[in-house]
């Protein structure tokens, strides 16, 4: 059975290793240069508290996969929405793992106050634009041409789900 937890700074290896493979062999991730274990635990530090990371492990405790939640934009203004992403092993696409992280980080965000989720997903990931709309995404643009990786240019499917209704924008 697969469960979901925050992750810690001892899933720093695991976490690393997941993203790694998308950094060097396709193009989910805009990175180029694959991460070190110290840029790995910072980046698990910056996803602690309001924006956390989480973990979806199998029963020996293995992690399969990650997600997180991210802020949109960095002015005050934006604070009340973010952006989720997420990762799971190449050996465990297909069983689910991929929903429920980013049903846990819908649920998350809708528990921290949030007011919107965005994903931003390159273009022709249909495996990930198809899991956010069965989450309650919808799209609602696409960037043309705002990456380059592997010598071609890449689109970002803007999708977006609202968390909370409210006709107050103050709470």
């Amino acid at each position: 059975m697969l469960t979901t937890r925050l992750a810690e700074r001892r899933d720093a290896e695991a976490i690393r290793a997941i993203y790694n493979v998308e950094v060097q062999g396709s193009t989910v991730t805009f990175d180029l240069v694959a991460r070190s274990l110290e840029e790995q635990i910072e980046w698990l530090d910056e996803h602690a508290g309001g924006h956390p990371a989480i973990v979806a492990v199998d029963d020996d405790g293995t992690v399969v996969g990650f997600g997180a939640i991210s802020p949109w934009r960095p002015r005050p203004a934006y604070s009340p929405s973010v952006e989720d992403s997420v990762y799971v092993h190449q050996e465990w696409r297909g069983k689910g793992v991929g929903r429920l992280l980013l049903e846990e980080l819908v649920r998350l965000a809708e528990a921290h106050g949030f007011h919107t989720m965005f994903a931003r997903i390159v273009g022709g990931h249909e495996t990930s634009i198809a899991l956010h709309a069965a989450c309650g995404f919808e799209t609602t643009g696409v960037e043309r041409e705002v990456g380059r990786k592997f010598g071609r240019w890449l689109d970002v499917v803007v999708m977006q789900r609202m968390l909370q209704t409210s006709t107050d924008p103050d709470t």
